[in-house]
């Protein structure tokens, strides 16, 4: 256990370079031909498989366009190559462009579409490729295959074989690296919550449309790299490397090695390459193997290969003592809230209707900063779908949103979120795979931009974002009492403790209004007792809350103004103590009869 500590201990980027190293010197350690080459072919189809990874494992999108991209890199490099122009690095920056050119143009419609229309655009894209490269027969030399091509040449010097080896697993460990740095990032943890939730990722200042774009893009890059290694591998191109059964032995390998795992691509090629490859006879039964592989990866395996690696890895810390939670701390009192700039939220005349069903009908509802606004009724009364329109999602038929002096209404939730609006759910929307601190730093994604490319290089504006997404989680997280729980995976903590895990994320990017959906819900009395001294911190920071909650003793508590929806429509609003006494509100919120008013009243205020 001491040796296990030790490795912990490493940073866990040193291994698989480490691993990269060894693989690079293979030759000088006396590999053999046979061998090498293999190893080059498992590094070319990784390349493919981490582009899909990144488009399926991190963004949830399902694309099996990754072998449109390869052959699009192929034939720009054997294009190339044909023309003069042998230098490799030139040809792999011009296959890499047009790959991600590609990808862009057919992924955009496939977006826009929604649902599965990607993954429907980027199969019919792969059917296509045959066709397109007979089309053009003249340049790409059609179903016969594309020859001619020259050796490839480094800064004028030609590659030998054993120098295109180790071009290949540079080139390969260049680009996990690059991956590596985009998904340990925000911007990572950003395709995370968008494959978890587009609404989730829209309520945090991520624009879905062209997060997806970048991701199914930016995985095509690979791809464009790979069919260019792979068109000098051999001088020769056949338009039957890129058809459907390439596409999925690409999606088998992704499910196998784990679609949401940097290096599973690498596993997932490399059982792919030294297995069902090797057999003579393997072409005649490729996709009913690729298809033992999927159910294998995606079902038995629930998570591919790497889940065993990482399962394996938890029950050695549980048996090292690493990774347990240290006593809570409960007291917040030396947590401070920076001033909020808070803003007065105006509601006029909001109507909205799904159907023939009023869901909305002329609300009106104001909000002041440094108050709490708390929004009660009974279920179905419309609140959900209220805060629902302030955030953004729903569109309103008729009315205004104003906060301050920025008209809500007609913005994206994307844009609302910008605009210094965070919320909780009714449900706690948290993504998989990500530690509670993650989760809570992925509330500052609209805040302190910092660039792909800066995140890929690690660049200083890129360190200091970082730096101050770790420090203000950890302010936020200490606020609600679960500063002990950093490494925890977030998705594995109670309901009362996801909720409050919320709260906190809702809370880190210090917004102008927050927007809190039945937050106590779950809480036990420990739980709801902090919850009421977060909220009143915020308010005492100036923030501008609004609280929709059923729980009528927290919100006589912390309200400075009660409004009161029932069926769509504003019945009673005004300070506590007024709105506890309405007739209407004891009658159709409490159920309380005429006469009992005294006697309930008393129970609630203890």
């Amino acid at each position: 256990m001491q040796v296990w500590r030790a490795l912990r201990a490493v940073p866990g980027w040193i291994f698989p370079l480490a691993a990269g190293l060894v693989v690079l010197i293979l030759p000088v350690l006396g590999a053999d031909m046979a061998t090498t080459r293999q190893i080059q072919l498992a590094c070319i189809l990784a390349l493919v498989v981490s582009g899909l990874n990144l488009s399926l494992g991190y963004a949830g999108e399902l694309a099996l366009g990754q072998a449109a991209m390869y052959a699009a890199g192929a034939y720009t490099a054997g294009l190339l190559s044909q023309a003069g122009h042998t230098d490799i690095l030139v040809q792999l920056a011009a296959a890499g462009a047009v790959a991600l050119l590609v990808g862009i143009v057919t992924g955009i419609p496939g977006l826009r579409l929604g649902s599965w229309s990607l993954a429907m655009t980027s199969f019919f894209l792969v059917l296509l490729v045959p066709d397109v490269l007979a089309v053009f027969g003249g340049n790409t030399g059609g179903r016969n295959g594309l020859t001619g091509m020259a050796p490839p040449t480094l800064f004028g010097v030609e590659l030998e074989t054993d120098g295109f080896y180790y071009l290949v697993v540079v080139v390969v460990i260049g680009w996990f690296a690059v991956m590596r740095n985009l998904v340990t990032s925000r911007h990572g943890i950003a395709f995370r919550t968008l494959k978890q939730s587009p609404v989730l990722a829209s309520s945090q200042g991520v624009s879905v449309f062209r997060m997806k774009l970048s991701g199914y893009a930016i995985g095509a890059f690979p791809a464009g790299l790979a069919g260019a290694l792979f068109a000098n591998t051999d001088l020769f191109i056949s338009p039957e490397a890129f058809g459907f059964t390439f596409a999925t032995a690409v999606l088998a390998a992704c499910i196998l090695g784990g679609a949401a795992s940097v290096y599973g691509a690498l596993i997932g090629a490399a059982v792919m390459q030294f297995g069902p490859n090797q057999s003579t006879a393997f072409q005649e039964y490729a996709l009913l193997v690729y298809g033992g592989f999927l159910i294998a990866g995606g079902v038995l395996l629930g998570g591919g290969l790497t889940r065993l690696f990482r399962a394996g890895g938890r029950r050695l810390d549980r048996a090292a003592g690493l990774g347990s939670a240290p006593p809570a701390r409960t007291d917040t009192g030396e947590v401070d809230v920076p001033r909020v700039d808070g803003a007065p939220l105006v509601v006029e005349g909001v109507r909205k209707a799904f159907g023939g069903n009023q869901a909305l009908d002329g609300v009106d509802l104001r909000a002041e900063p440094g108050s709490v606004t708390a929004l009660i009724g009974p279920n179905g009364s419309g609140k959900t779908t209220l805060l629902n329109m302030i955030s953004g999602f729903y569109r309103c038929d008729a009315g205004r949103v104003v906060l301050g002096d920025t008209e809500l209404q007609k913005m994206t939730s994307g844009r609302v979120a910008r605009a210094g609006v965070t919320r909780t759910f009714q449900t706690p929307n948290i993504p998989e795979h990500v530690t509670v601190l993650e989760a809570v730093a992925a509330g500052r994604y609209s805040m302190d931009r910092a660039s792909m490319a800066s995140a890929v290089l690690r660049l200083p504006r890129f360190r200091k974002v970082a730096h101050a997404d770790v420090v203000e989680a950890e302010r936020a997280l200490e606020l609600v009492g679960m500063a002990h729980l950093r490494n925890e995976i977030a998705t594995s903590l109670p309901l009362g403790m996801r909720r409050m895990l919320e709260v906190a994320r809702s809370v880190v990017a210090a917004p102008r209004m927050l927007l809190f959906d039945e937050v106590a819900s779950g809480l036990d009395e420990d739980e709801i007792e902090r919850l009421g001294d977060v909220i009143r911190r915020l308010r005492s920071a100036g923030a501008t809350v609004v609280l929709v909650e059923h729980n009528f003793r927290l919100v006589l508590d912390l309200a400075d103004e009660i409004v009161v929806l029932a069926q769509g429509k504003v019945i009673a609003s005004g300070p506590p103590e007024q709105v506890q006494r309405h007739p209407r509100v004891l009658r159709e919120y409490l159920g309380v009869e005429a006469g009992d008013e005294d006697a309930l009243l008393d129970e609630v205020n203890g």
